[in-house]
């Protein structure tokens, strides 16, 4: 039964278009809402954020989701006033690796550290938010908002699900599947 409902997050995950850049979206909080799911590098990136908090606990399950969404309002924030944040593809890619391998090998960071370094990634992906609409902002940033912490959500659900399980291997799996999709994305495969 538990592994029926793994099987099943795995799918919804890869329903996710593999679009690293997905230009063109008009304003509003629907368009916002709809674009983090829209990208396959975005769904990773925003469940294993959820997904390495609540394996961490201690207070990471609440602070790493709030630094990386707190920083990627800041991204897209800086975006949209008129600012460039190079590098922005390779961090996203950068994030999903990094996370992966965080998961793989039960990284244990102090609470303070993985925020820092999931903000770093969060005003990525809000950049490349901010890079990408073409309409009214602040509905636009209040849809990303709320699918990200929707999608984080189901990482710290994923991260419940393994627990009930009582095994370690099926973090360890997702993030090495992680790894493996970002550096996909990193090399334009996905």
């Amino acid at each position: 039964m538990q592994l029926h409902r793994i099987a099943l997050i795995v799918g919804a995950l890869l329903a996710a278009s593999p679009a690293l850049a997905h230009p063109g979206h008009g304003g509003g909080f629907s368009a916002g809402f709809i674009h983090p799911i829209g990208g396959l590098d975005h769904v990773l990136a925003m469940v294993a954020v959820g997904l390495w908090a609540a394996l961490r606990g201690h207070g990471a399950t609440l602070a790493w989701p709030a630094a990386f969404v707190t920083a990627m309002a800041a991204g897209f924030g800086i975006v949209q006033a008129g600012f460039a944040v190079p590098h922005v593809e390779a961090m996203i890619a950068a994030s999903v690796i990094l996370l992966g391998a965080a998961i793989a090998l039960r990284l244990a960071a102090p609470v303070w550290i993985g925020a820092v370094a999931l903000a770093a990634f969060g005003l990525a992906h809000g950049a490349a938010h901010g890079m990408e609409l073409h309409g009214a902002p602040l509905p636009f940033a209040g849809g990303f908002i709320l699918a990200s912490l929707a999608l984080h959500g189901a990482g710290i659900a994923l991260a419940a699900l393994f627990a009930r399980i009582s095994v370690r291997w099926p973090a360890r799996i997702a993030g090495a599947g992680l790894v493996a999709a970002g550096l996909a994305i990193a090399a334009g495969a996905i």
